[in-house]
């Protein structure tokens, strides 16, 4: 009678290869599904929606693998399944793997309002700025574990205890290959940065008082801080506006027909231009989505001839 089969665990380059495929996955899927929903609602809704749909397709290709308790394409490629201990990891597992490595930051960088936070509480404020640099110091250092040991890639499965097992045999006569080195060298990055880290505390509460003195030589104009107003703004960041409230254009837009109106969509959000403008080639849009567009691709959306963004001519009276 023969005993049940025992499985060996993953190694290294199985897991990080297959960490990698995961990535691309999801990078292909977010590609392929921006273009389909570019055309459906327009560069401008999904810039103002870009959190969500970041969420959205993470949510979707690890809760379609993991959640259902199958092996994603990236592990599926490298022949590895998780485990914890010898069985699948539980639902409650799963969700915790889906879940928690996007879901907190999301919520963390869409709802809570830093400025209010630090005027409520300037300690909680610091914790939560802190917090980020604490993560990526935390993942690093796990990372130099998983080069050294050759388990748990990640820190919520080292904390979850979800391992990974190979269907693939040991091949008894190679020696897989070793990247301690890598962890021995994160290691010794980490060292440097608490040093540097640590000489640079005395001169940080100089340069504060040295902030604190400039705060006080401001110079205003109408109440509004000078530095305030030479603020570069991002123009993916305003809200969309109505045609009627565009300052940057010499039509009286409320009287124009119907029919005129219409002829005036831009082909990237799908609704009327604002503060329009035109690229090289000749083609019209709306300033905002343009610069959108072309910070993604360097490429006219209707013709594809090279888009320059310093080369965008600003249109007043189409």
């Amino acid at each position: 009678m023969t005993g049940i089969p025992v499985f060996p665990q993953a190694q290294q380059a199985q897991i990080i290869r297959a960490h990698q495929r995961d990535l691309y996955h999801v990078s292909l899927l977010r590609e392929q599904a921006e273009n389909t929903f570019r055309s459906w609602l327009g560069t401008r809704t999904l810039t103002r929606w870009d959190k969500e749909f970041d969420l959205l397709i993470k949510l979707v290709y690890y809760g379609l693998t993991t959640g259902r308790a199958t092996q994603t394409l990236g592990e599926e490629y490298t022949d590895i399944w998780q485990r914890t201990t010898t069985v699948p990891p539980s639902r409650l597992t799963r969700a915790a793997l889906v879940l928690l490595p996007s879901l907190p930051a999301y919520i963390l960088t869409r709802f809570v309002n830093m400025s209010s936070v630090s005027a409520q509480s300037p300690m909680l404020a610091a914790v939560l700025k802190g917090l980020p640099i604490a993560l990526e110091t935390l993942t690093e250092l796990n990372l130099a574990v998983f080069y050294i040991r050759g388990v748990y890639y990640d820190v919520l499965k080292r904390l979850l205890r979800v391992r990974h097992l190979s269907s693939l045999p040991e091949n008894p006569h190679t020696r897989p290959p070793s990247y301690s080195l890598l962890g021995v060298l994160i290691i010794v990055r980490l060292l440097y940065r608490l040093k540097v880290f640590l000489q640079s505390k005395p001169s940080t509460v100089a340069e504060k008082r040295g902030k604190q003195v400039a705060s006080s030589r401001e110079t205003y104009l109408d109440d509004r801080p000078v530095s305030q107003m030479l603020d570069t703004v991002d123009p993916e960041s305003e809200p969309a506006k109505p045609a009627e409230e565009d300052e940057r254009t010499m039509l009286d837009v409320a009287s124009l027909p119907p029919a005129i109106r219409a002829s005036r969509t831009c082909t990237l959000c799908l609704e009327e231009r604002t503060d329009t403008c035109s690229t090289e080639c000749g083609h019209l849009f709306c300033w905002s989505c343009i610069v959108g567009w072309g910070r993604e691709k360097a490429e006219c959306p209707l013709c594809r001839q090279s888009l320059n963004l310093t080369r965008l001519l600003p249109i007043y009276n189409l």
